[in-house]
This record gives C-alpha cells, sequence and structure tokens, in this order.
C-alpha cells in the first residue's frame, strides 16, 4: 500500500529542502543578530529587534508581496540579480526557501538570544582578562553555553519553514514538483471536492514531521547540555 502519491512524496521532499536550506543559510546571521540585540548598546537598537520581528507581524501576504516587489524579475534587487546572473526568486523553489527564512528567522534569533542573555558576562570577560580575543572567547566560551539554545532555534525555525504558507505562495506561487510545499499541497486538495482525504493525510504528515523535530531538537538540546555541564 502506497502511503503518498508521487506528486504528494515531491511536496513533502521540497519542504524538507526548503526548510533545511532556509535554516541553514540564515544561522550564521540569526547568531550574529541575536548576538548584537543581546550584548550591544548601541543606540537605535530598537529599530533593528523591530525589522527582525516584523514577519511575525505582518500578514504573511504582505510580506510575500514584499518579496516579490524586491526579489521578483523586475524587482530592486531581482532585476539586478537577473542581469548580472540570470539568477531569480521568484517562482522558484529557492524563492521558497527565501520566504520561509524571512518568515522563520524571528523565532530563531529570539531562541538564540535569550540563551545568550543567560550567559553570565562575568565568564566572557574572565577569558578576555586572560588575553583572548574576542572571537575566540566568542569561540570557546559563548558559543559552547549557548549551543543548547541554538539548537533550539533552529528547530523551530525549521518547524515555521516546514509550516510557511502565505508569504511563500504569494512569491512563488503553487507550481507542483517546482515551489509546491506541504502546506501548498495541502491548500490545494482542499480546493478540490471530494479530496478532504489527501488533505487529512498530508495534514498527519505535517503534524507527524513538526512533533518528531520537537522531540529530536528536546533529545539534543538535553545531550549538549548535560556534555557542557559535565564538562
Amino acid at each position: 500500500m502506497q502511503i503518498l502519491s508521487p506528486d504528494e512524496w515531491t511536496a513533502l521532499l521540497l519542504s524538507l529542502k526548503v526548510s533545511t536550506i532556509a535554516v541553514g543559510a540564515s544561522l550564521p546571521l540569526g547568531v550574529w543578530v541575536a548576538l548584537v540585540l543581546a550584548r550591544s548598546r548601541m543606540p537605535g537598537l530598537w529599530l533593528l529587534n523591530a525589522l527582525v520581528h516584523l514577519p511575525l507581524i505582518l500578514p504573511p501576504v504582505v510580506t510575500g508581496y514584499a518579496l516579490l516587489l524586491t526579489f521578483g524579475r523586475k524587482g530592486l534587487v531581482g532585476a539586478w540579480l537577473d542581469r548580472l546572473f540570470g539568477f531569480t526568486f521568484a517562482f522558484q523553489w529557492t524563492g521558497a526557501a527565501l520566504a520561509a527564512a524571512i518568515m522563520s528567522f524571528p523565532l530563531m534569533v529570539r531562541a538564540i538570544r535569550l540563551a545568550i542573555e543567560a550567559v553570565d558576562p562575568k565568564l566572557e570577560q574572565a577569558a578576555s582578562t586572560l588575553g583572548a580575543g574576542r572571537l575566540w572567547v566568542f569561540l570557546t566560551v559563548t558559543l559552547p553555553l549557548i549551543a543548547p539554545g541554538i539548537i533550539a532555534g533552529m528547530i523551530l525555525a525549521f518547524a515555521k519553514a516546514m509550516g510557511e504558507f502565505g508569504a511563500t505562495i504569494t512569491f512563488v506561487s503553487n507550481i507542483p514538483g517546482r515551489t509546491q510545499t506541504l502546506p501548498s499541497a495541502i491548500y490545494s486538495f482542499l480546493q478540490v471536492p471530494g479530496a478532504e482525504l489527501q488533505a487529512a493525510r498530508l495534514a498527519g504528515v505535517s503534524v507527524t514531521v513538526a512533533v518528531g523535530a520537537l522531540i529530536a531538537s528536546e533529545f539534543v538540546a538535553r545531550r549538549v547540555a548535560k556534555r557542557i555541564g559535565g564538562a
């Protein structure tokens, strides 16, 4: 008995691909932004914080439309990318990854920021007084201590990216085999009379993946925290 049809497998695998790339590509920036928000005292920091969390406040369709205006083939950045490199985000799976990364970025940053704020600055200061540079202090002191927070942020971002729909369908449409992710496939089935069973099946797959990701994140975070505590 076949669990999913070939088209449904394609949508699931594309969602996994998009979510993984979205999280991996945005992680370095997420750690840096979280570090700035947690440690910096520069003026205007509230503006950066507002920009980071803006995708959580705006309707996803508005975010998707903004992406279309910016990264579309005739957009501010998209036209330049298309002209120089022949590359475009709009109506491509790469655009779905970009939309997923932007929508999940606030959750990642928030989890990592909370982890950084929980680190005692005196530990970092002690390493600095021993002659360690700022980068070395971060790599050897701060990074190991915030590792559980980074893992939690990555999993939260992954789960959000897997469920992203509004910005994605606005920016890259719903093209089967090309930009149709799991939520888009569920939406398509709901538009077809008598396809409720297929929609429910994909919804069940989506829930299973999300729960599995959360369980995995809890397990890994606990292992990392235990290893740090025993170090």
